[in-house]
């Protein structure tokens, strides 16, 4: 007898870095990185729990960025490039690490990547959308969109046909990839404002989320707080993420993730052994990397790193699993007891943290699910399937949010990247401008010309330059990010203003910035304001 529900959500997105005109770029690394630490890691935990015939539910978002690069046949040949010489690494750890304590871990290591390569190339034909498409088809996860580039969308909102851009690309993206449309979407950074429900609603969005004060300070009262969702007033469901659940794992002091027994995540060969033997799986110019190659615990503050034992961490997951879902039990056990309705509890996270920056995160949801499926007091379950149990929710308007630090845009706009957005508006003036002038063009290089401009803009409007630059992490890359795309983008608007365009121009970058091939411009004109998806 369920007496209440999770719904466990994962955020997966990085932006489109594609740098063909290399042939190896540094930036291009977040992509493998991911892949080989989060995604293959947990479709194979999808698969585990499917073979063993564990009823689960998992909500994930596959933002539409990730998506193309996912299909992108010259970054999944150069992923494959990428993961033989780590292979390669692991044979040659393996052997550097005889009779010592890392041994163990590289034996780890040299199965996973190996596992890692049978799974992308044997089992998924080098496109992973093919397992999650599975999962999805079976009904055990749910994937969800966001915004076309994951576009900060309330400092986007200078027009409503750049937001409406945003999110019809994505809609339609999705249903190249995964064959229908999607039912839910997540705003990019958990960022909304009140109105933007009504372009949710005009291409079939059926449920969103917000951070936990958009529905504490939402217009009226919520009745249940974060433990149901609310209906805005054009009945499209905004769901709340719950602090309790959230900072069992995010935060660094109280978070499963920050234990002793846990892999260090700094700690890497590709910083600490010599170039003569680590150069050949570095970067070219004998750049520093991390290889994911990583042979210490966390151990502990201000003292000496010691080895990591796979075994211990292991047995630490299942204790951390179990103990979340007591948890959750006794939380639904008290809530259940003051709600006239079943509880769900929204526990959102960045998939990225689990195997990248948590590496034994994606073992922690397999062990979760199984946990869950022996439960009596709570189950796992998606947004529709709750609102499908309970259709007649309150209404009210969330409060303007995001999440992130002080939860309302401080980290993607402040003093150090707050002059983004005005290039970012004046580009989509033009780019609506163009749009509408253009609706009717049937010559094909104009055509080939504006749809350009979109990918231009498109990419440009990603929300992690900005926070890259909040963060002070790869700031130059960011800022290079921005310039380029805009530059390229007035460069293609000034074609058309000139009445004079550069056909090698265009097709230089077609042919480094292939992000939505079936992209259409006119999702910038006015009449796609009026546009329902039917």
């Amino acid at each position: 007898m369920t007496k209440g529900y999770l719904c466990l959500l994962l955020h997966a997105h990085l932006p489109f870095i594609r740098h063909p005109e290399f042939d190896n770029f540094l930036e291009e690394d977040w992509f493998y990185e991911g892949l080989i630490e989060t995604y293959i890691p947990l479709l194979n935990v999808f698969s585990r729990l499917y073979d063993e015939k564990i009823d689960f539910r998992i909500t994930m978002t596959l933002s539409p960025s990730l998506c193309e690069m996912f299909s992108d046949s010259l970054l999944q040949n150069r992923f494959i490039n990428k993961l033989n010489k780590l292979i390669e690494l692991s044979y040659n750890e393996i052997e550097r690490t005889k009779n010592t304590e890392f041994y163990q871990t590289s034996l780890m290591y040299n199965n996973k990547l190996k596992l890692c390569y049978d799974i992308f190339v044997n089992k998924y034909e080098k496109n992973l959308i093919n397992g999650f498409k599975f999962f999805q088809d079976k009904e055990l996860i749910n994937i969800i969109t966001c915004g076309a580039t994951h576009g900060m969308l309330p400092l986007l909102n200078i027009n409503k046909n750049t937001i409406n851009s945003q999110i019809e690309i994505a809609v339609k993206n999705y249903y190249k990839h995964f064959d229908k449309y999607p039912q839910g979407i997540w705003n990019s950074e958990c960022a909304y404002y009140p109105g933007l429900e009504e372009i949710f609603e005009r291409w079939g969005i059926k449920y969103f989320f917000v951070d936990t004060h958009g529905i504490l300070y939402a217009e009226k009262r919520p009745k249940y707080g974060v433990f149901a969702p609310l209906y805005c007033n054009n009945g499209i469901a905004v769901f709340g993420r719950d602090v309790e659940s959230s900072k069992q794992v995010w935060s660094s002091t109280e978070g499963y993730p920050g234990d002793i027994d846990y892999r260090d995540f700094y700690r890497d060969i590709g910083y600490d052994l010599p170039l003569d033997y680590i150069g050949p799986y570095i970067h070219p110019n004998n750049i520093r990397i991390m290889t994911g190659f990583k042979y210490y615990r966390i151990t502990g503050k201000n003292v000496n790193k010691e080895p990591y034992n796979p075994e211990w961490a292991y047995n630490k997951v299942k204790t951390h699993a179990a103990n979340f879902k007591y948890n959750r039990e006794k939380q639904i056990e008290f809530l259940e007891s003051i709600m006239d309705r079943e509880p769900i509890i929204v526990a959102p996270y960045d998939a990225e943290l689990f195997g990248h920056w948590w590496y034994e995160g994606p073992e922690f949801i397999y062990q979760l699910c199984k946990e869950i499926s022996q439960s009596s007091v709570i189950s796992m379950i998606t947004p529709a399937e709750y609102l499908k149990k309970y259709p007649e929710n309150q209404v009210s308007t969330p409060c303007m949010s995001t999440w992130g630090n002080k939860g309302f845009f401080d980290v993607w706009i402040n003093g150090s990247n707050d002059w983004i957005y005005k290039h970012l508006h004046e580009c989509s003036i033009k780019m609506v401008e163009m749009a509408n002038k253009y609706k009717d063009a049937v010559d094909s290089l104009i055509v080939r010309v504006l749809n350009q401009m979109a990918r231009e803009l498109l990419i440009a409007q990603t929300s992690c330059w900005a926070f890259i630059i909040s963060t002070g992490t790869t700031v130059n890359y960011a800022v290079k990010k921005v310039n380029d795309h805009v530059a390229r983008f007035l460069n293609f608007y000034n074609m058309l203003i000139f009445n004079n365009i550069d056909v090698y121009y265009l097709e230089k970058f077609e042919w480094c910035d292939t992000i939505f091939q079936e992209i259409d411009f006119h999702s910038y004109t006015d009449e796609h304001l009026e546009i329902r998806l039917t």
